[in-house]
């Protein structure tokens, strides 16, 4: 595969609008006009190109982001959505009937996670859960679900930031006619994942792609046809569920993406000198930029290289009361936020079992070898990461006595 730098393929598209302004000017039309009754028929059944028919459908705004994301992630086409759930399920929704079947990782978001184990079965659709580490396991449950349409995984995987084979992953999806679908929410630019043969893309642009915290987004990111099905008007499960994302929203976080090659560095490397300082002081800690991982080989193996192992980390503090009390104190200190959610310019940590994997039974949460005491945290933009780690240090020291 030929190398890509997903900042440049950004930076080389022209966003300039008609009246050549260097930012797409922000269209907040609702509906449009055309100038021959025809063209709006012919924009109804997808025949047209520069018509805009309705902005659930499409507009301005959006076209200029979605262009600037199928640019990043090596795609046709892209979608976005008003919230990072609503891309996910649209996609689950858009590939299953009654009586079809999903294999997912066991360890993904919480909030997938409860779609696909509870929501999904009002409409007959099963998922079984599966170590996506284990291929063979993977594979086991393909020959024994003949009616399996989707696998659905995260590149990284959250919160034990664990990497997907995505190759392989594809190879056995495609052997049975199944799509792909990959989360690459916490590794934007870092990975590119339908280069590396998964089918479907979505993101949570709340989190990295964006980096303020001040939107929820979402985005779909595959083929023309297959973005084109999603806005079918007669059959799209977007056109027709309608989590279209606001045109101001996607006009900021457009202009956010041409940051995020730089965010994604410091995020990186923050998080890298973290992991180098915790493993120093004894830390049992988590992250995949260092040879002791055990998914280092397979992560350099799918990069691109120049982003770094990205801004996650984690500690095992043995106990939630342990974490609790290091994150309180943590906040106290200034090191960031008790927060859930990532990728915001300041650092936040949260205990996943109690917050954002809580939807994960607790059964399940220790078959996946998810310590109660974990602390995630997404590394923030910290100028001083030494002052940091003190901070951090200082407090797992005063929970102790």
């Amino acid at each position: 595969m030929n190398k890509f730098d997903p900042a440049t393929a950004i930076q080389r598209l022209d966003g300039r609008d008609a009246n050549r302004g260097v930012n797409p000017a922000i269209c907040d039309s609702a509906t449009f006009t055309f100038p021959e009754a025809h063209l709006m028929t012919d924009t109804f059944h997808g025949e047209t190109e520069g018509y805009f028919l309705y902005s659930r459908h499409w507009n301005p705004s959006n076209l200029a982001l979605c262009q600037a994301l199928a640019a990043m992630e090596g795609t046709e086409a892209a979608w976005v959505t008003g919230s990072g759930l609503a891309a996910i399920t649209c996609a689950l929704l858009h590939e299953v009937k009654s009586g079809d079947h999903i294999i997912s990782s066991m360890t993904t978001y919480g909030g997938t996670f409860a779609f696909m184990a509870n929501y999904m079965k009002k409409f007959n659709v099963e998922t079984t859960f599966v170590n996506f580490q284990d291929l063979d396991a993977v594979r086991r449950a393909v020959q024994e679900h003949p009616n399996t349409k989707v696998l659905y995984t995260e590149t990284m995987n959250n919160p034990l930031l664990r990497i997907a084979n995505v190759p392989e992953l594809s190879k056995i999806a495609h052997s049975i006619g199944a799509k792909l679908i990959v989360d690459n929410t916490f590794t934007p630019m870092i990975f590119s994942p339908y280069r590396l043969g998964a089918d479907v893309v979505v993101y949570s642009m709340t989190k990295f792609i964006n980096g303020k915290n001040d939107c929820v987004a979402g985005a779909i990111c595959g083929s023309a046809d297959y973005i084109g099905s999603l806005i079918d008007v007669n059959n799209g499960t977007c056109m027709l569920l309608g989590p279209v994302l606001d045109p101001m929203r996607s006009s900021s976080i457009l202009k956010n993406l041409h940051t995020l090659h730089i965010r994604m560095q410091k995020h990186s490397a923050n998080a890298m000198y973290l992991a180098k300082r915790f493993k120093e002081v004894g830390f049992k800690y988590n992250y995949p930029g260092l040879p002791e991982h055990p998914d280092y080989e397979l992560f350099n193996s799918m990069m691109n290289p120049g982003y770094g192992y990205g801004g996650m980390i984690s500690i095992d503090m043995g106990t939630a009361e342990s974490a609790s009390r290091i994150m309180e104190i943590m906040q106290k200190k200034g090191v960031g936020y008790l927060a859930v959610s990532l990728g915001y310019f300041k650092t936040l940590f949260s205990n996943s079992g109690k917050s954002t994997s809580s939807e994960v039974p607790e059964d399940i949460q220790r078959e996946m070898g998810m310590s109660e005491g974990l602390i995630r945290f997404s590394m923030g933009l910290d100028n001083d990461i030494e002052a940091t780690f003190q901070l951090i240090k200082e407090s797992v020291d005063e929970s102790c006595r």
